[in-house]
């Protein structure tokens, strides 16, 4: 009988290791500048992502993403830049059997990035999504 709930305890434990938070970091051969607005589109309109705060100076990202049955776990992300290109670091809660939050993030970033390319948007040519206006739209006052 003990012989089994080693065992079993052992298995369980196993399960359990994946469970814990961990940073991911993936590299991107295009600038942050490129990066970023496809991050926010799919933060924003995917569907999948509760925001928690976006900061576009920064480059910096909290989220919300799972729900009533996996729970609802909080993930963060971060751009830095490299030169000319740019290092995705993402901290998520959770990445086990069931969910795969940062492979998840990164398919539809990628996702995101085939569309912005496909379109031609240009990076500078992506709507604005600060409150406040930016100072080059302000009207000049004489």
């Amino acid at each position: 009988m003990v012989k089994y709930i080693v065992i079993a305890a052992l298995l369980l434990s196993s399960l359990a290791v994946p469970a814990f938070g961990k940073t991911h970091k993936d590299v991107f051969d295009i600038p942050c500048t490129t990066l970023w607005p496809a991050i926010k589109d799919v933060l924003r309109n995917s569907g999948k992502y509760g925001i928690i705060g976006i900061d576009s100076q920064e480059m910096t990202a909290s989220y919300n993403i799972g729900g009533t049955l996996g729970g609802k776990r909080t993930n963060s992300l971060v751009l830095n830049s490299q030169g000319d290109k740019c290092e995705m670091q993402v901290q998520t809660a959770y990445s086990g059997v069931i969910h795969d939050d940062y492979g998840d993030l990164k398919k539809r970033v990628d996702e995101a990035l085939t569309k912005q390319k496909a379109s031609g948007t240009p990076p500078a040519a992506a709507p604005a999504q600060s409150t406040a206006p930016a100072k080059s739209e302000e009207p000049a006052k004489q």
